[in-house]
């Protein structure tokens, strides 16, 4: 059976909680963006509301975005990730060229289009989870042939995640490593295969942190940032005062005073810790429980596509999962302390064109895979015979992802 348009779909088979969940934070991050930037835009840009006019933008080309998506059969996605995976190899090697890519506090992630900067690591992230999701799908559950298959593989993902330290942006290569062997774990990724690759990852990361003098800082300065709270461990002791002020309740929306120029950075990767201070414990607790559901909900169908044999939807709404999981976590870990600095947005929340645009595009791919795989009925086990069961899902290479 192959995909169909999105209209022959019944309107009741739509996830109500999973478009409620992602709505919810695209709410909360419109009015926070709004809150913690207004200062910075008003002494930078003479115009208190120009991150949020921004932003709204921002939404709507996500909403085209996201609708193309959710119009397009999940098929096409897996048809052409290998150009997908082409392209943005060849994307994250421009922009490391001179005059090609934009360069922002020392690291050159961006591509210019006049007023929309494309941070091509968002490019590869979706890029990337569907080639893997693609090429496991194929070879599941036999799995990989042999060693030379496997050496091809992790050649093509070191080359991604060389290209994305070299412009440096560690924080993206973390999250995309984990979530490529994330998917291949899921896959059924040999226990001979697996341990050699998360020791090896584990060390190749290590070195790098090593390696740079900057990054050692950052190691070192989030250890203990009020050794040096003026100069590298300001951000974060910064960060930190925002949450004490915070407390139980919070100060109120719009009084937050960490914005008015003390924390940098403030409606990008540190908005979490304004939240906390205007909404406190509670507040953030309460979003993380929202992020939570969400990831919960994106599991659900996750176990819906594996139950209707589809592994390439399978495969890459785990990733989706895993990777807004891994997000989420480390930039609220870097704002609290937890983990060193790295320059990683809060998925919905955070101003930024490119990581809304693309985190829209993959919430798009998970609800367009719920809806097709709820058209199609669950496989019955026959109790007398479970040997003789017959599958009235059609085949995985049939279904139209």
């Amino acid at each position: 059976m192959k995909s169909q348009p999105l209209a022959i779909y019944s309107r009741t088979s739509v996830d109500g909680t999973l478009i409620c969940l992602w709505l919810a934070l695209l709410s909360i991050g419109l009015v926070m963006v709004a809150s913690a930037s207004v200062a910075f835009a008003n002494a930078t840009y003479d115009d208190s509301w120009y991150f949020l006019k921004r932003h709204l933008v921002f939404l709507l080309m996500s909403a085209a975005g996201a609708s193309v998506v959710l119009l397009l059969p999940s098929d096409t996605w897996r048809r052409f990730s290998v150009p997908l995976l082409i392209i943005a190899v060849v994307l994250l090697a421009a922009v490391l060229i001179p005059g090609v890519g934009k360069r922002v506090n020392g690291s050159q992630r961006w591509i210019s289009f006049g007023f929309f900067a494309v941070q091509i690591s968002e490019v590869a992230k979706f890029a990337v989870l569907m080639f893997f999701a693609n090429y496991f799908a194929q070879r599941y559950p036999q799995g990989l042939s042999g060693w030379r298959e496997f050496g091809k593989l992790i050649s093509l993902l070191a080359l991604v995640l060389l290209l994305l330290v070299l412009e440096p942006d560690f924080g993206s290569t973390v999250v995309i490593a984990v979530t490529v062997i994330a998917v291949m774990f899921i896959a059924g990724l040999k226990l001979r295969y697996f341990f050699p690759l998360a020791l090896g990852a584990v060390a190749v990361m290590a070195a790098i942190a090593i390696m740079s003098p900057y990054r050692l800082k950052r190691l070192v300065t989030f250890m203990d940032p009020w050794a040096d709270q003026f100069n590298a461990g300001y951000q974060l002791t910064q960060s930190l005062i925002a949450f004490g002020r915070g407390e139980w309740l919070g100060m109120g929306l719009g009084n937050s005073l960490q914005k008015l120029f003390y924390l940098p950075e403030a409606h990008t990767d540190f908005i979490f810790a304004i939240y906390a201070e205007e909404f406190g414990m509670l507040g953030g607790a309460l979003l993380i429980a929202v992020f939570g559901a969400l990831v919960l909900r994106i599991l659900g169908v996750f176990r819906t596509c594996m139950s209707r044999d589809n592994y390439f939807l399978a495969f890459a709404v785990f990733g989706v999962a895993v990777l807004f999981s891994l997000q989420v976590f480390i930039n609220i870990g870097v704002a609290s302390g937890l983990l060193p600095t790295k320059g990683l947005t809060l998925p919905f929340i955070s101003y930024g064109g490119s990581s809304l645009i693309v985190s829209c595009a993959l919430m798009a791919f998970v609800v367009r895979a719920d809806i097709e795989m709820r058209a199609i009925p669950e496989k019955k086990t026959s109790v007398t015979n479970p040997s003789r069961v017959k599958h009235s899902a059609p085949d995985a290479a049939e279904v139209g992802a």
